[in-house]
């Protein structure tokens, strides 16, 4: 069995461009500025500017199809067929097949949105049903593997693998169709192997979770049938996000040439590993330097977790512990960063050159490693919070029975039945982004910035009364991000000029570094709500974000437990709650799409951490009046695993998202008895399609078949930052006119 799968690779790459290009790109094709020829000569030059790079970094095993217009995991679903007939129909070009499964179109709302495991990436749902007809398309990595080949690079193609695919979909029994898929598989990998290609990543992160044996005889059966064609590339099957378990000896059982084992969430994987017995000749790919984190490698750690894996296999490779697609694309161009933190960090490039130097290291031990890093700087540490943290007691996690509360707030706000809202931000118009830049480059002076700033809360405000929003918010204009936003405010965080990541599609955050002990410096936005509210008279929303997501889509620190870390920044986000209170702000929303994003992926690790994130959220909101009425909101997960987390964060009013899966949440909350406010979202904020009056309407009845009116809000998906103003206020009518017209009935 061949050994030539080198000795570095990692397992992806970010694709977004140095300077978000392909964002900007896609954009401009969806808004028409651009053809369909300008948005793929982009794409070929992004592809070939990162394949280039990772050559000069003399990295041995350069992955392919790793670029993606929007997603993967779509990706993957058009290589094997698996195109809704309802999207088929449309009879639009492939590109814009593509975009509408991603995005929706006129007539047809998009495929589900959820989160890819433990990250802030979200994936497409595929959908997969009795009638799917799987066909194989290899066209998109028979292309790109070609594109590589003629700049002299040989690559390998990395698809989601069959079982993990079959895990994420849609459908009842994922394993039904497992052997139609497994056809289409084969035949790719034999067109693959026609074209030259000698090694190809099937990713199968799903099998670093829970898993029933009938879902662990069908890897084994996947990859058993996949290992004995006559005629394929040798086969990489990667795994990441954590440990194995009984996956391990099946995948060992099976016929392929190399695994990849996540070492940095997965430490247990080497243990398994040792306990495999003879690997039979295998390459073992081992995820020492992590893709999910920015702070440096211990490299002396890693060459002896390294060095153990070498004893145990014939050949081993050195690789990131997933793909690199989680973490910014290059630290050098970062230069107002702190000496003591850059010196702590590494970007992809940086990871990339980590990735190399341990396996320069492994394979012939003349490779230079740079002395461990010092402790962190005494100044990164506040006795203040330390001395707070440990004066805390379980009272400061708790607030007044439901339903005094209730009775509390409805006497003081006067709402309606189905109460209208919306969940925090309007659109953030190009005039508001170029507003910020002034400011960042020092030609609108700080007085001029909050005066157009407030111009927008104003017209914000206004509009929301025109609509007949019920409760109002002030849009936030002034937030890049309802994470980077508290991030530059609170000590302990630093902020970065181009440490961009995509979250989904063409929408990219910039996550900020938490390196220290958190405090609240001063009021964080307390200016901006009580400005908004002195221009009405219905209650405006004081927006926060919760801890679990600060910290969630954020850079953190290791160094010490998330749970403490988790409840440092509650600390300062309950000092803001109170301070919004006694501005005379009613409503308070503390939101938590993270909540089960961040569960982790083994059952026997999941109580501990939901104990400490449900107690976070409490100790970052228990510190309000019983008559000022706490909303949260969720959003893009599959929420059934932590529904009882979702009720014991004890919100008086939790917004949820809903309108992609119809309303399959409110099944979920009924089954556990939840019995305070709740909001699925009527109206998907991710699509560019308007809903209309009639959708959103169906939607509420749906609503109302779970949740008796008294309790239920209505409210889109979630913000509404990434939309235009005309479909913000098209869908915001039909809304508002589907509520007026059922509380009249």
């Amino acid at each position: 069995m061949s050994t030539s799968f080198g000795q570095s690779t990692v397992l992806g790459y970010p694709r977004i461009g140095a300077n978000r290009e392909l964002k900007k790109a896609v954009e401009a094709y969806w808004a028409g500025r651009i053809d369909a020829g300008e948005l793929e000569t982009t794409a070929a030059g992004l592809r070939a500017e990162v394949w280039q790079q990772l050559r000069n970094a003399r990295l041995d095993s350069i992955p392919s199809n790793t670029f993606s217009y929007y997603d993967h995991v779509l990706d993957t679903a058009v290589a094997v067929g698996a195109i809704p007939a309802r999207f088929a129909r449309l009879g639009l070009s492939d590109l814009d097949t593509y975009f509408a499964m991603a995005r929706g179109a006129d007539t047809e709302p998009a495929l589900e949105l959820t989160k890819w495991f433990g990250t802030n990436y979200h994936y497409l749902v595929p959908e997969i049903t009795p009638d799917t007809d799987f066909t194989p398309n290899p066209t998109k990595p028979l292309a790109e593997y070609g594109e590589a080949k003629a700049l002299g690079i040989t690559t390998r193609p990395v698809l989601v693998g069959p079982a993990t695919f079959l895990l994420l979909a849609k459908g009842d029994d994922p394993f039904a169709r497992l052997d139609d898929l497994l056809d289409t598989y084969a035949r790719i990998l034999t067109a693959l192997a026609e074209a030259g290609v000698a090694w190809v990543q099937l990713d199968e992160p799903a099998y670093v979770m829970d898993r029933t044996p009938a879902e662990i005889d069908a890897l084994r059966a996947a990859y058993t049938r996949l290992g004995e064609l006559e005629h394929r590339p040798r086969i990489f099957v990667a795994t990441y996000f954590g440990e194995l378990g009984n996956a391990l000896p099946a995948l060992l059982e099976t016929p392929v040439e190399a695994l990849g084992i996540d070492l940095v969430a997965g430490p247990g994987n080497l243990q398994r590993l040792a306990a495999a017995g003879p690997l039979g000749g295998r390459t073992i790919v081992a995820g020492l330097v992590d893709g999910h984190n920015v702070w440096r490698t211990d490299l002396r750690a890693a060459i002896t977790t390294g060095a153990t894996v070498t004893a145990l296999a014939d050949h081993v490779a050195i690789s990131s512990s997933c793909s690199l697609l989680h973490v910014p694309v290059d630290l050098s161009v970062e230069t107002r960063l702190a000496p003591e933190l850059f010196e702590r960090l590494a970007f992809a490039r940086q990871k990339v050159d980590e990735v190399v130097l341990l396996g320069t290291a492994l394979r012939d031990g003349t490779a230079h490693v740079p002395v461990p890093l010092p402790s962190a700087p005494a100044g990164w540490h506040n006795s203040d919070v330390r001395a707070r943290l440990a004066a805390l007691s379980p009272a400061d996690r708790q607030r007044g029975a439901y339903a005094e509360r209730a009775a509390a707030q409805q006497a003081r706000l006067n709402l309606p039945d189905l109460p209208t809202t919306t969940i925090g931000s309007f659109p953030q118009t190009a005039e508001l982004r170029t507003a910020r830049a002034r400011l960042r480059a020092g030609t609108l002076d700080a007085d001029g910035y909050q005066q157009r700033m407030r111009a927008e809360v104003e017209h914000v405000i206004r509009l929301q009364e025109q609509l007949g929003l019920d409760v109002l918010v002030h849009g936030e204009p002034e937030r890049n991000d309802m994470v980077q936003y508290f991030g530059e405010q609170l000590d302990g965080f630093a902020a970065t000029d181009h440490g961009w990541v995509q979250s989904y599609g063409s929408r990219c955050v910039r996550p900020p570094l938490l390196y220290g002990d958190v405090a609240r410096k001063q009021p964080m936005t307390v200016e901006w709500s009580t400005y908004a509210q002195s221009l009405t008279s219905r209650p405006v929303k004081g927006m926060l974000t919760g801890p679990v997501t600060i910290l969630a889509w954020s850079f953190v620190r290791t160094d010490q437990p998330l749970a403490d870390t988790a409840d440092q920044v509650a600390l300062a986000l309950r000092d803001e709650c109170a301070d919004l209170q006694a501005a005379g702000i009613k409503v308070i929303q503390v939101d938590e799409p993270a909540l089960r994003e961040t569960l982790p992926l083994r059952s026997q690790d999941q109580k501990a951490y939901l104990e400490w994130a449900v107690g976070s959220f409490r100790l970052a909101t228990s510190g309000v009046a019983d008559d000022t009425q706490v909303h949260t909101h969720l959003c893009y997960s599959e929420f059934g695993e932590v529904i009882t987390a979702i009720d014991a964060l004890d919100a008086d009013v939790t917004s949820i998202e809903a309108s992609r899966s119809k309303m399959e949440v409110l099944g979920d909350l009924a089954a556990i008895g939840y019995g305070r406010g709740v909001g699925p979202g009527v109206w998907d904020i991710h699509s560019p399609r308007v809903p209309s009056q009639d959708e959103v309407t169906e939607a509420l009845r749906r609503a109302i078949a779970a949740v008796p009116v008294s309790r239920l809000w209505v409210n889109p998906d979630c913000g509404l930052k990434t939309r235009g103003y005309p479909e913000v206020e098209a869908s915001l009518r039909h809304l508002v006119a589907a509520a007026t017209s059922l509380r009249a009935n």
